[in-house]
């Protein structure tokens, strides 16, 4: 337990990858971790889409900085992208979805990758060719884009220190 507690203190957003590939093994221990993230009634309503194809990757970072009117790489040079889509016919399909993401960043810093929360996930696959990408992985009209999870292991930094904790994050009642 106490090794848990540390990696949730130490995990930190990534912004600067190296281009080296995720190995694998790291991948598919991050991904089943995602797996069990806690769902309403357990009914596991996202689904994860990754993308390690770099032409993929790039296009999908491109429509994304699209979307915030900059050409800047909101992916950070990240070799990997794990698309997170929500369930809206599900009652709790986008708490679901939030639950899947934080589950990938807390297993990826686990494994010793770094991964990063990108926003801005519903808007990329309203665009036509977000939505022409998303019908090309079989995704139907009731899954929406929440976010993306970019994984890859930090390149020099990459991460920050963690800023101090704010007064009054909790309250006692």
């Amino acid at each position: 337990m106490k090794e848990t507690l540390i990696d949730l203190k130490e995990r930190r957003s990534c912004r600067k990858y190296k281009a080296e590939q995720v190995s694998e093994e790291e991948l598919n221990a991050v991904l089943e971790a995602a797996t069990y993230a806690p769902t309403g009634h357990g009914q596991q309503s996202p689904v994860m889409v990754v993308v390690q194809d770099s032409a993929l990757v790039a296009r999908l970072s491109r429509l994304n900085a699209q979307i915030m009117n900059t050409t800047r790489d909101p992916f950070y040079g990240a070799p990997t992208a794990v698309v997170v889509f929500e369930d809206t016919s599900n009652s709790t399909g986008h708490e679901d979805a939030c639950m899947v993401m934080a589950n990938l960043l807390n297993a990826a810093h686990a494994v010793g990758l770094g991964s990063c929360w990108i926003n801005r996930g519903r808007q990329m696959f309203e665009l036509p060719e977000g939505a022409e990408i998303k019908a090309s992985w079989g995704l139907g009209s009731q899954m929406a884009g929440l976010a993306v999870c970019i994984l890859g292991y930090a390149a020099e930094g990459g991460i920050v220190e963690p800023k101090p904790r704010k007064d009054g994050y909790i309250i006692r009642a």
